[in-house]
């Protein structure tokens, strides 16, 4: 890359392999389901997260959507975290076009809801009330370090779920690192799940894309609510082709960038103004903030770091920050930017 970017794992330039493959991949016409290198991302998606059919989108956020779509209606609802990616960064789409209502409980410091909360959020058969109908959850939980969350979690809301006839979709936009984290296969999370939608352009390093996965009637239904939300691609297998290179060479080296992490995340904690808990660093986030006493808010730091280290980093409120590793940064880049933060705030 052209520069040392921790803002974010979207950034991440797709790889030789992928440009390379892109090139040269044959393709045809989406809609009319003719384009093959288009099929064969969606067959090789739907067998790595134990579903059934796939659908190809342009991001996480259009994945999601397409899920809540042909899940639920009008006038229905959907249980989810309050800090969910979903109910804070999709700019609210299920209720905007959907006219799906969120009904936001609260996480634990992992992201996790109490599944006692999800079954009494579960509304009463009552034409007063909205309808219950679905339960969105997500790993691993960005709002929250990042946390790869255990299947053993999603066992306990799916329970839930069935006992009250429920939907549940998983945002899985960092899934294969959840997965990587806890050293299992990414089907064992997804089982517990109906739905699940993951990307390919974050720590999978191609350049666009997610694909949503589920059982083939629900594919269908999301392939129309694809349609009209505009994600209908016509020659996408130059797309879809680095996706492909994405889930046979990129989804193990993840465990790399949480490595990378980790370093860093534990070289902060050794810097006076910083606090960071490393213990929650399990995959490829790292948060952490300014102590009180440095005289600096998080965005002079990261015009400072941008301007004398060429480190970019993104400022998560007045005084945090979020740093995510990914294919492009290495260990001398975090030593680069543990260098640059101990000169700015030394000089502070």
């Amino acid at each position: 890359m052209d520069r040392i970017d921790f803002r974010s794992d979207t950034v991440s330039w797709p790889t030789p392999a992928m440009r390379a493959a892109m090139a040269a991949a044959p393709v045809g016409d989406d809609v009319y389901g003719e384009d093959p290198t288009v099929n064969e991302l969606e067959a090789l998606a739907a067998a790595r997260v134990g579903k059934e059919a796939g659908l190809f989108v342009a991001s996480g956020t259009m994945g999601n959507l397409a899920a809540v779509l042909a899940h639920a209606g009008r006038g229905d609802e959907a249980i989810l975290g309050a800090d969910s990616h979903v109910y804070c960064w999709e700019a609210g789409g299920m209720a905007a076009l959907g006219g799906v209502m969120p009904h936001p409980l609260p996480t634990d410091a992992c992201g996790r809801m109490d599944p006692g909360e999800v079954e009494d959020a579960v509304r009463e058969d009552d034409p007063h009330l909205p309808r219950s109908r679905l339960v969105l959850v997500e790993n691993s939980y960005g709002a929250r370090h990042g946390y790869p969350l255990p299947p053993a979690y999603f066992a306990e809301i799916e329970a839930v779920a069935r006992r009250h006839g429920l939907a549940l979709h998983m945002d899985g936009a960092r899934l294969f690192n959840a997965a990587v984290a806890q050293d299992i296969d990414a089907a064992q999370i997804a089982r517990h799940v109906d739905s699940v939608t993951f990307c390919l352009s974050k720590g999978l390093c191609a350049p666009v894309g997610s694909v949503l996965c589920g059982p083939a009637d629900f594919i269908q239904r999301a392939r129309r609510a694809r349609k009209l939300v505009g994600g209908g691609m016509r020659q996408a297998g130059i797309l879809a082709a680095a996706g492909i290179v994405a889930l046979n060479e990129m989804v193990e080296r993840l465990a790399d960038d949480h490595a990378h992490a980790r370093l860093l995340a534990e070289g902060l904690a050794r810097l006076p103004g910083v606090r960071v808990d490393a213990a929650m660093v399990r995959t490829n986030m790292v948060f952490f903030e300014l102590a009180d006493d440095v005289p600096l808010s998080a965005e002079q730091v990261a015009e400072r770091l941008r301007e004398t280290a060429g480190v970019w980093v993104g400022a998560n409120g007045s005084r945090g920050f979020r740093a995510v590793t990914h294919y492009w940064i290495g260990a001398d880049d975090v030593q680069v930017f543990l260098s640059g933060l101990q000169t700015i705030l030394a000089a502070a």
